[in-house]
C-alpha cells in the first residue's frame, strides 16, 4: 500500500516536470513552479526599459546631430539611420554567439552590460564641448560645424557600444521569454502567442513614456539630463531581469552535437556540391530518405544534399539527414520573405528622421503655448500600438477566429500583408501632407526663412503617425512571430535576429535611397530633395516614392506568400 501510495504522489511530479529545460541551477523543474507569464514579466519588463532607453536616445538623435554637433540634415538622417540599421544587422552576430556558445542568458548579460557602459560615456561626452558652445568657424548657420574631436570620438565610441549591445540583446531577450512558455503544452501554446501581442505592447508601452519625456528634458533642461534618464532606465531593468534569474527556464534541447549554423551551411554546399551529379550515381541513405524527398517539393535543389554520390572508388561526399534539410528549407522560407518586407522597413524608417524634421517647421503650441518637442510626436505611434494591440488581441482575433476557424484569427501571412497595404497608404498620406506644408510656406513668404514657424498645426502630421503605429500592429509583431515560430529549434535566437536585421536592412537601404536621391537631384546646380532648408526640400516626392516601392514589394510579397509552407 506504501508502494502504491507513494507511486500515486510521484506521478503528478513526473507529469508536472517540464521536458527540455531545467532551472537556472541545472537542475530539472516543475511546470507549476516555474516561467510562463511570471518568469516573462520579469523580461517584459527589461524590455520596457530597454526601449524606453533605446528611444529616448534615438528618438532625437537627429536633433542632436544637427544641432550641437551641427551636422547638415542629410548626413544627420544617414548617421541615424546606418547606426540603427547596424545596431540591427549585429543581431545576427549576437544570435549566432547565443546559440552556438553563451545561451541567451548570458548573452543578455552580457550585452546589457555593454549598454549600460556605452549610456554613461554617452553622458559624458554631453558634458563636453560641442560647435554649439564654440565659435563657428563658417558664419553661415546652415552650414556645417564641427566639434571638438574629444567630443565626437566619446559620442561615436557610446553609439558604438550601444550597437554591440543591441546585437547581443534584442534577439536574446525575446526568444528567452518565448523560451518561458512549452509549446507541447496545450495552455502554454495559446500563451505564447499571447505573448508576441504583450511583448510588443510592452515595448511600445515603454516607447511612449520615452519619447515625450526624454525629448522634453533634452531640449528644456540639457542632453545630459536626457541621456542620463535612459541609463538610468537601462541599469533598473537590467536589476529586473536578475531578479527573476531564479524562475527562469533553460532550455537543453538539442538536435545535434553540431552548430545549427554548420548544418544550415553543409546543406547548401552538399546541394551545390552534388547539382550535376549524374543520376546513375545517385544512391540513397535509405528507403526512408528516398521517400522523404520525394515528398518534400519546395526547393527541391537543396535535396540533393541529401543523396550519397560517390567521390572515387573508395570515397563518398558528405550526405545530410533529412532533419537538416529541412531545417534550412525553413531558413530560405524566411529569407524569401524578409527580401519581400524590405519596402516596408524603408517607410517604417521615416519615424525618427524626416517626420520629426517636419514636425520641427510646424506650429506645435498648446496650453497656452507650451511647446511640444518635435521628436515627441514619434510617440503617437508606439501609442497607436499600445491602443490597438489590446484591440487586436481581444476583439479583433476573436471576431475573425468566428469567421476563418483559424486560432490566431488570420493567418501570420495575411497579418503580414494587411500592415503593408496599411504602410503604402501612410506613404501616400505623408506625400499629401507634406505638400501642403510647402504650399502654406509659400502662401505665407516663409520658403527662404527656415528658422521662422509654419503657420500650419502639427495635428496635419497625426494621421501618419497613426497610420504607421496601425501597420507595425499588423506588420511587426506578425513579423516576430513568422520569425520565432518558424525557425528550427536549436536557432530560437535567430528567429528574432532575422526579424530585427529586416528592420536594420530598412533603415540602411533608406540611407543609400537617400544618399542616391540627394546626389542625383542636386546635379547641375539644383535643389536637392533633401535641402537643409526644408522649405525648399521635396519630401513629398520622396513619400511618394516609397509608395510606390511599397505597391512593388506588396505584389512581390503576395507572389511569395502564396507558395509559403507553414511548419508546423
Amino acid at each position: 500500500m506504501d508502494l502504491i501510495d507513494s507511486m500515486d504522489h510521484a506521478t503528478p511530479l513526473l507529469t508536472d516536470m517540464v521536458d527540455g529545460a531545467v532551472d537556472y541551477k541545472g537542475q530539472p523543474l516543475l511546470r507549476s513552479s516555474s516561467a510562463t507569464w511570471r518568469s516573462a514579466s520579469f523580461i517584459i519588463g527589461m524590455e520596457v526599459a530597454e526601449r524606453f532607453a533605446f528611444y529616448g536616445i534615438g528618438a532625437n538623435l537627429i536633433t542632436y546631430l544637427t544641432g550641437p554637433l551641427r551636422i547638415s540634415v542629410v548626413a544627420a538622417a544617414e548617421i541615424v539611420n546606418v547606426w540603427a540599421g547596424t545596431s540591427m544587422l549585429l543581431t545576427l552576430f549576437g544570435a549566432f554567439l547565443a546559440d552556438s556558445f553563451f545561451g541567451r542568458y548570458r548573452t543578455i548579460v552580457f550585452a546589457s552590460i555593454s549598454y549600460i557602459l556605452g549610456l554613461g560615456l554617452l553622458v559624458l561626452s554631453t558634458l563636453l564641448p560641442t560647435a554649439s558652445s564654440s565659435i563657428c568657424a563658417i558664419p553661415n548657420k546652415f552650414a556645417p560645424c564641427s566639434s571638438p574631436k574629444l567630443h565626437l570620438i566619446l559620442f561615436f565610441l557610446s553609439l558604438c557600444l550601444i550597437g554591440i549591445a543591441q546585437g547581443g540583446h534584442r534577439p536574446c531577450v525575446q526568444a528567452f521569454g518565448a523560451d518561458q512558455f512549452d509549446p507541447q503544452n496545450p495552455q502554454e501554446a495559446k500563451f505564447k502567442s499571447s505573448f508576441f501581442n504583450w511583448w510588443y505592447f510592452g515595448a511600445c508601452f515603454g516607447i511612449v513614456a520615452a519619447i515625450p519625456t526624454i525629448s522634453y528634458a533634452q531640449e528644456n533642461l540639457s542632453w545630459a539630463v536626457g541621456f542620463g534618464i535612459p541609463c538610468v532606465s537601462m541599469v533598473t531593468g537590467f536589476i529586473l531581469f536578475l531578479l527573476g534569474t531564479k524562475t527562469y527556464r533553460f532550455n537543453t534541447l538539442k538536435q545535434s552535437d553540431k552548430s545549427p549554423f554548420f548544418r544550415i551551411v553543409r546543406v547548401f554546399v552538399a546541394s551545390i556540391r552534388n547539382l550535376r551529379a549524374p543520376a546513375s550515381s545517385i544512391t540513397f541513405q535509405d528507403e526512408q530518405t528516398a521517400k522523404d524527398l520525394s515528398t518534400s517539393q519546395q526547393f527541391k535543389f537543396l535535396n540533393k544534399a541529401c543523396i550519397i554520390v560517390p567521390i572515387d572508388s573508395n570515397q563518398t561526399a558528405m550526405t545530410c539527414s533529412i532533419s537538416e534539410l529541412e531545417e534550412a528549407k525553413a531558413i530560405l522560407r524566411i529569407l524569401i520573405i524578409w527580401v519581400t518586407v524590405v519596402v516596408f522597413t524603408i517607410a517604417f524608417s521615416q519615424d525618427a528622421t524626416f517626420f520629426t524634421k517636419q514636425a520641427a517647421t510646424l506650429d506645435r503650441s498648446i496650453m497656452s503655448g507650451f511647446i511640444i518637442p518635435a521628436a515627441s510626436l514619434e510617440a503617437l505611434v508606439s501609442f497607436t500600438i499600445v491602443i490597438f494591440i489590446v484591440v487586436y488581441d481581444l476583439l479583433f482575433v476573436p471576431i475573425a477566429k468566428k469567421v476563418t476557424g483559424n486560432p490566431s484569427g488570420i493567418t501570420t501571412l495575411q497579418r503580414i500583408g494587411t500592415g503593408m497595404v496599411i504602410s503604402t497608404i501612410s506613404m501616400a498620406v505623408a506625400s499629401l501632407v507634406e505638400k501642403k506644408r510647402l504650399q502654406t510656406a509659400l502662401e505665407h513668404g516663409l520658403i527662404d526663412i527656415p528658422e521662422m514657424t509654419i503657420p500650419m498645426r502639427f495635428w496635419w502630421l497625426v494621421p501618419q503617425y497613426v497610420l504607421n503605429g496601425l501597420a507595425d500592429v499588423f506588420t511587426v509583431v506578425g513579423l516576430q512571430e513568422l520569425c520565432y515560430n518558424q525557425v528550427p529549434k536549436d536557432l530560437k535566437s535567430v528567429g528574432p535576429a532575422i526579424f530585427i536585421s529586416i528592420l536594420g536592412m530598412g533603415n540602411i537601404l533608406s540611407s543609400l535611397l537617400i544618399s542616391v536621391i540627394d546626389t542625383a537631384t542636386k546635379a547641375n546646380g539644383h535643389r536637392s530633395w533633401f535641402s537643409n532648408n526644408l522649405n525648399n526640400a521635396h519630401l513629398d516626392y520622396f513619400y511618394l516614392l516609397l509608395a510606390a516601392l511599397s505597391v512593388l514589394g506588396f505584389v512581390a510579397f503576395l507572389f511569395v506568400a502564396k507558395s509559403h509552407v507553414y511548419n508546423i
